[in-house]
C-alpha cells in the first residue's frame, strides 16, 4: 500500500507582499518561456499573485490549500485569450514554490 504523500507547510508569511511580487514575477517568466510571451500572461500571474497574498495574510501555509484556493478563485479569470487555465497556473505555482524551497517536485525520481 503506497504512503499518502505529506503536505508541505510554508513557514510563516513575514512580507506576503514580497512573496506575492516574488511569485508574479517568477510565474509570468514560467508562462512566458513556457509557450510565447503575450499581454495576458501579466494579468494572470498578477491575479495569482494576489490570490497568494491573500491568502498568505490570513495565515494559510498549507500549500495543497493555496493550490486549491488559487484554482477555485481563478476559475472566474477569462482564460480565452490564453493558452493556460486555472488548473495550469495553480500547478505552475507550485511548482516555483517548492523549487524555491529547494524541493525536489519531479515525479518518479525523474
Amino acid at each position: 500500500m503506497t504512503e499518502p504523500i505529506a503536505s508541505i507547510t510554508l513557514p510563516p508569511a513575514t512580507d506576503a507582499t514580497k512573496e506575492g511580487a516574488w511569485l508574479r514575477s517568477s510565474l509570468q517568466v514560467w508562462m512566458d518561456r513556457e509557450f510565447i510571451p503575450e499581454s495576458i500572461n501579466s494579468d494572470i500571474a498578477q491575479r495569482a499573485a494576489q490570490i497568494y497574498i491573500r491568502q498568505r495574510m490570513e495565515g494559510e501555509n498549507d500549500l495543497g490549500s493555496l493550490v486549491i484556493a488559487i484554482v477555485t478563485e481563478m476559475q472566474a479569470f477569462n482564460f480565452q485569450e490564453s493558452f493556460f487555465g486555472e488548473f495550469t497556473i495553480a500547478n505552475a505555482v507550485s511548482d516555483l514554490i517548492l523549487e524555491s524551497l529547494g524541493i525536489d517536485n519531479r515525479c518518479c525520481g525523474d
